[in-house]
Order: C-alpha cells, then structure tokens, then sequence
C-alpha cells in the first residue's frame, strides 16, 4: 500500500522522520508554499497541486489533515487518516477566523519569520511540547526558520480554515479515521463529534508527530 503523509502549516516532510522510523511506510512531501511548489490561487488548485493519484490512503496532520481530507471528499485519494483535524466551519464564523489569519499574516509581512515563528509556537495549543524533546523542538524551529514568509502567508490566505470548503458531512461519508492527541481538548472534541472511528493518543498534545511519534506509529499501523 503506498501512502502519502501531509505535514502541518509551517511544517515540513521531516516532521514525519520520527513516525516512518517506527514502520509508517509512507511518502512525506511538501504542501504548496512550504517547498518547492508555490502557493496556488484556490484551494481546489493547491489540491491538484499534490500528487495522490497512485496512492491508496493519504495521512495528514493539521492543515495537512484538511488538505487530506479535501483530496478523500473530492474524490482525488480514497482513504484517510486525520490527526488534529478541524473539517470545517460555519458561515458564520469565517470572517472571524478571516481576521485572525489576517494578524498571522500581517507578523510575516511586517515582522518576518522569526517574530512569526515565536509567536506561533507561544499559542496556548501547542503549550504540552514544552514536554518534548528540546532537540527536536530546536531543529524543527530552525527549519521553520527557513519558511518563505511570503508563501506562508499566502497559504493562510488561499488555504486557512476560512478558505477551506466545510468537510465536516464528507468525514462520516468516506472513508476516513481520524486521530487526536488526548490531552487536545479542543481537537479531541472535534473527534468525538464526528460521527466516525477515532483514536486519541495519551500523553500527547495538538501534534503527535512530535509528542509520540511511537504511538502514533502503532495508531496508523492498527487502522491500515
């Protein structure tokens, strides 16, 4: 079975390393404007921008979960596994969350990306790393560090959860599972409310990837 593995908003391929190194056989790339490949004018467009078509299942974490699940409801990848995904929002909510991706986006434009990056670590979802391994913690900022500010913004303003399609019907429609860590109360309630087969992950926050990169591991391999 070949597999492809999403990362995270400002995340790279390498923040797989750890889970492939405990049997996940999969392919990590890059997400438009994290790499090679730029940010597009959609959101249908960044997800043809992502090559799926020859794999059976596509596991993504956060933004990459929601691009994961757009490829599984569009009908580009036919299964999925979700960690730490929001499927999507109400009308109602979008301009709220429009403005808050607009301060993110107004700190890369003005402040570039190491004010950026301090600032998006320091939010209170991501408080249970400070339990991570601080050298992995280190080499994974130094390699936000060499995030293009530009794209990074563009990807919250063409990709944030404002722009993005609400997938939560799609979730219990396909053939998805989704993931969370248990100590992400907000993300873990989202798992409970969707109707389909979820794990939670102990002893992890918002990112498994890098909190229990084993277990998560174990998780996949359980539900492929």
């Amino acid at each position: 079975m070949r597999c492809v593995l999403l990362h995270g908003f400002a995340g790279d391929p390498a923040v797989w390393d750890d889970v492939v190194a405990h049997g996940v056989r999969g392919d990590a790339i890059a997400l438009p404007g994290h790499g090679p490949e730029a940010v597009r004018d959609s959101w249908d467009d960044n997800l043809d921008a992502i090559e799926v078509s020859s794999s059976d299942l596509v596991i993504g974490y956060s933004l990459g979960a929601r691009v994961a699940l757009g490829l599984v409801a569009t009908g580009r990848c036919a299964r999925a596994i979700l960690v730490s995904v929001n499927p999507g929002i109400d009308d109602g909510e979008r301009a709220t969350r429009r403005a808050s991706d607009a301060a993110w986006v107004s700190l890369l434009r003005t402040r570039g990306i190491a004010a950026f990056v301090d600032a998006w670590h320091a939010q209170p979802l991501f408080a249970s790393q400070a339990n991570a391994d601080a050298d992995k913690l280190a080499k994974r900022r130094a390699r936000r560090l060499t995030r293009d500010p530009e794209q990074l913004a563009r990807s919250l303003e063409v990709m944030g959860l404002a722009e993005m399609p609400d997938y939560r019907s799609a979730v219990a429609a396909h053939r998805v599972a989704l993931v969370a860590g248990a100590d992400d109360t907000k993300y873990l309630d989202i798992a409970r409310r969707s109707g389909v087969h979820f794990v939670a992950i102990p002893r992890s926050g918002h990112d498994p990837t890098l909190e229990q990169p084993a277990e998560l591991a174990r998780v996949i391999a359980d539900l492929v």
